[in-house]
Parts: structure tokens; sequence; C-alpha cells
């Protein structure tokens, strides 16, 4: 296809090198978001951010990295995939370098914006190399490695954080991120993929969609980004910026619908089946929100720290990596959909282990669950892209350019909307659960008075007011509540994604039953058309 590169055969030698470029590529394009996502407490610490401000350093890479694959494909189309590979990843070069040396929290907004717009580029690079190093019967497996990678970023990125910042504040982690920027760089240019065919793709009602579109899924994902931390009908702007989100979109995909070629195919995408398809797959990134929000916000409710977190993130990079190559062994076209159901119950067989945490939960203690959710998380994204791009190609070439922002749109909102739905409901829920325990907490009950005595006697070195331990007592007792009330209201979340993972398991397994007996008269009919006449 238009923007793809040939496949010319490799020696064994040159596959392995493409292959390795395709790791470096996938691990760059994740880890600058990664990295500061994993250590956001340590950057909003220096510089001197409020939990909203800190908020916007992520929310800024993927405001700009939801839309931007309208444009690059239709460019790597038009200008070729060496142009589009030295390009993308010399801006990625340039502005992570540049990180390094600017401070300052509009700078540092900005620059996290143009590494989402970068970050695109190097991933749609890791994909395409590592075709390269799999024979064309095998480049189904090369896929799903392919999109993989990128989904190492997150565990690696909390491995190596402490280290990286005992080696001399956060300034490493941008330090490390430039240096894997510049070595990709060098790679790519060093060892080029192979040309392929270049068309005419671009026309000038391209621009003003995109012009529509970029700023309207951004304010979408600004949001979901901050409506949790600034509560969602407590600041006027969010409520505006939903309004302008809707007036944009909706006079894109009236210019789009009304088009003769347009850059997104608006009749597709509103199809019964492409609106089945993109339902399922944002309700599997929804749902793997259970991993990344609910398990390690448990952990650090509970005072768990970024040394602590390191074995359960190491778990977690061995499931997806056992996810992945699983996938990769079986892949075909008659395994993606017991693959994707697979995944849909790991995912709830790991939420209803989580559900009974306690106080005294630690990481050793979420081992099993994680490696399930890990491996689901690996298994499930390229079976689910062979099913959209088989269903986009049956209506020709260009309704991929469709499929691949859908494909995009449904991972980075699901990402943004299941912590933002999920950390909504544990916050609701926590002050329900802390109205049930302070309920119970009577000073004059004898147990909660001998209890508010024990813990002010952890201060009795120091103050020796007996009023003044009184009150440290009842401050500590206080917290212990409060603390118990988000454990609750933690098992609350797990037990809704287990179930709403039950639902989507029972809606998936009715659509492939329907499908399969929908496709039964067809295959009787082939039969009978090739059994040899008497």
């Amino acid at each position: 296809m238009p923007g793809s590169p040939s496949t010319p055969t490799h020696s064994p030698a040159v596959r392995l090198a493409y292959a390795c470029v395709a790791v470096l590529l996938g691990l760059t394009g994740g880890l600058g978001n990664a990295l500061i996502s994993a250590n956001l407490a340590s950057v909003q610490g220096y510089l001197g951010l409020t939990p909203s401000e800190g908020a916007w350093l992520p929310a800024a890479y993927l405001m700009v990295n939801v839309s931007t694959s309208l444009l690059l494909i239709k460019f790597r189309q038009q200008y070729g995939l060496r142009l589009f590979a030295e390009i993308g990843l010399s801006l990625y070069a340039i502005v992570t370098v540049c990180q390094v040396f600017v401070e300052g929290f509009a700078m540092a907004v900005f620059v996290r914006a143009a590494s989402g717009f970068a970050a695109a580029t190097v991933s749609t690079l890791a994909v395409l190399y590592m075709l390269q190093a799999f024979k064309k019967a095998d480049m189904g497996r090369g896929l799903v490695l392919g999109i993989g990678i990128s989904q190492l970023a997150t565990p690696l990125a909390w491995l190596l954080s402490p280290a990286l910042l005992d080696l001399g504040e956060w300034h490493r982690l941008y330090v490390f991120e430039a240096g894997l920027a510049l070595c990709s760089l060098a790679a790519v240019v060093i060892l080029k993929l192979p040309p392929g065919e270049r068309v005419k793709a671009f026309e000038p009602l391209d621009f003003l969609t995109f012009a529509l579109l970029a700023p309207g899924l951004a304010l979408v994902a600004a949001v979901l980004a901050q409506g949790r931390l600034q509560w969602w009908n407590s600041q006027p702007w969010i409520g505006y910026a939903l309004i302008v989100a809707v007036i944009l979109l909706t006079i894109a995909i009236a210019i789009e619908h009304l088009r003769q070629t347009p850059l997104l195919q608006t009749r597709w995408l509103g199809a019964l089946d492409t609106v089945r398809f993109a339902t399922g797959a944002l309700m599997l990134r929804f749902i793997l929100s259970e991993q990344n929000y609910g398990a390690v916000g448990l952990l650090q409710t509970l005072g768990m720290g970024p040394d602590q977190l390191q074995p359960l993130y190491a778990v977690m990079l061995l499931g997806l990596l056992a996810g992945m190559l699983a996938s990769a062994l079986t892949f075909s076209p008659r395994t993606a959909i017991p693959q994707i159901l697979i995944s849909i119950v790991l995912v709830g067989v790991g939420s209803f282990m989580d559900a009974d945490a306690t106080n005294l939960t630690r990481p050793q203690n979420m081992f099993v669950s994680q490696t399930l959710l890990s491996f689901a998380a690996g298994m499930f994204m390229g079976p689910l892209m062979l099913v959209g791009v088989m269903s986009a190609l049956k209506q020709g070439p260009h309704y991929i350019v469709s499929f691949s922002v859908l494909f995009s749109l449904t991972q980075s909102i699901g990402g943004l909307a299941g912590p933002a739905a999920f950390g909504t409901f544990q916050v609701v829920r926590e002050k329900f659960h802390s109205s049930q325990v302070n309920a119970y907490l009577d000073p004059t009950n004898p147990v909660v008075a001998q209890r508010i005595q024990l813990q002010g006697q952890a201060y009795a070195a120091t103050l020796l007011d007996p009023a003044l331990r009184q009150a440290e007592g009842v401050a500590q007792l206080g917290q212990a509540a409060t603390r118990e009330a988000n454990v609750l209201a933690y098992n609350d979340v797990f037990k809704v994604i287990g179930t709403m993972t039950i639902s989507f398991l029972c809606w998936s397994l009715f659509h492939t039953w329907r499908a399969a007996r929908k496709a039964e008269p067809a295959k009787q009919a082939v039969a009978g058309n090739s059994s040899p006449a008497v």
C-alpha cells in the first residue's frame, strides 16, 4: 500500500538488525511519556506545581498525540518513508534535547506537547521496522510484536526511574530520553526502510478537517485528564471545553461526510460493524485501567513508593512479554477472536482477585493478578488490530486512514477515560465509606477511647500535654479511618471492573456466535459447489 515499505528478501543478519532497531524505536516512543507519568510527583515538586498543574504534562502529550495519525499517514503516502522517518525523529531528538535545558511550567507543557506529535512518528516506525524482520508469511507475528513494544515502556519506566533520579534529580529523565532519541535517529539513518509506493495524498480540505478535529480531540483529552482532579462540575471551563469540542467535531464530521474523497470515511465509521469494533476496542483499553490506576493507585495510597513498586512492575513486564510472545506464536486470522476473548477473561479474573485487598496488601500479594492482566494487555492488541485492518481493507486501501484514526482514538480515549471514570467512582465511594466508618468512631465508646489513647501514646516522649496527645490520637485515628475507606473504595472499583468485564465478555460471545451463524450458510454453499459431481 502507499506509505508502506516494500518487502524485499533480507538476510538473517539484516532481519535481526531491523528487529533491534524496531525495539529501540518502540521503547523510545513510549518511554518519554512513561517516565514523566511515573515520576510526576518529583517533577511536580521540583517545578513547584499543584497536582492539577502537574497533570497537564502527560495530558499535553496525549492531547497532541491522539490526532497526529490523521496527517502522518498521508504524509508518508505522499513524501515517502525516508523523509517521514528522518524528519519525525529529528524533531523528536531536538525536542528531547531542549527538555534538558529548558525549565518552567509553560515550556515543560510545550515540550511535552511537541513530544506527543513526534512520538507518534517513532511508534509507527517501530511497527514498520519490525515487519521487515519477518518473512511475508509471518508478518502477522511481526505486527503483534511491533505494536506491543511500546506497551513495555510503562513498566520499564518504573524500573529505571529510581536509578535515574539517584544520578541527579529529574533532569536525568530528560537526558535519558534525549539519548534514546539520538540513538534512534542514528539507527534510522544508517538502516533505512526499503522504499515504497508514493501517491499524491493531500487535499486542501484535509488541513481544514485536521484544524477542526485536532483541537476538538485535544479538548476532550484535557477534560478527561483534569476532570477528576479539578472535579467535573466545579470548574466552568470543563463544560465550555466540552461544548466547543462537540461543535468542532460535528463540523469536521459534516465536512468529511459531504466530501467526494474524504480523509475519514464517515459512512464506514458509522456502520454497525465498525461501531461494534470501536466499542470493543474502547472497552478493552477501558477495563485494563485496573492495572495502571486501580492496583498501583491502591498501593500508593497504602504508602508504597517507586522502590517498593519495582518488583510489581518487574512482574508486569514479564507478563507483557509472555502475552506478546503467546499472541505472536499462535497468531492467525482464526485465533484472533479467541485471543481477544481470553484477554477479557483474564482481566475479569485478575480484577476479582484484587477485590479483597486490605490495608496489609503489599505488591507481592498482587503478583498473580497483575501477571494475568499484563498477559491480557500483551495479547489483545495484535489480534484486535488484525480484525480492524481486515475489516477496513475489505472496503479498499483508502479506508486504512480511517481505521488508523479509529484505532488510535479508541486506545487513547480509553486509556484516559478509564482512570477518569474509575477515579471519580473511587472518590465517591471513599466519601461513602468514610461516612460509614466515622459513624462508629464515638469517643465515648470504650474501645474507641482506648484506641485514641494508644495512638496518642506514640507522642508521649515529645508531647507532655495530655490534651495535645489526645488531639494527636484523634488525628491518627482519623487518618486510619480514611485509609480504610480508601481501601474499601478501591475494592469497589475492582468489583465494578470485574462486573463490567463479565458483561463485556457476554456481549462479545453473543456477537461471535451470531457472526458464526451468519457465516454458516456461506460455508455450506462453498462446500456444496466444491463437491465432485456424481
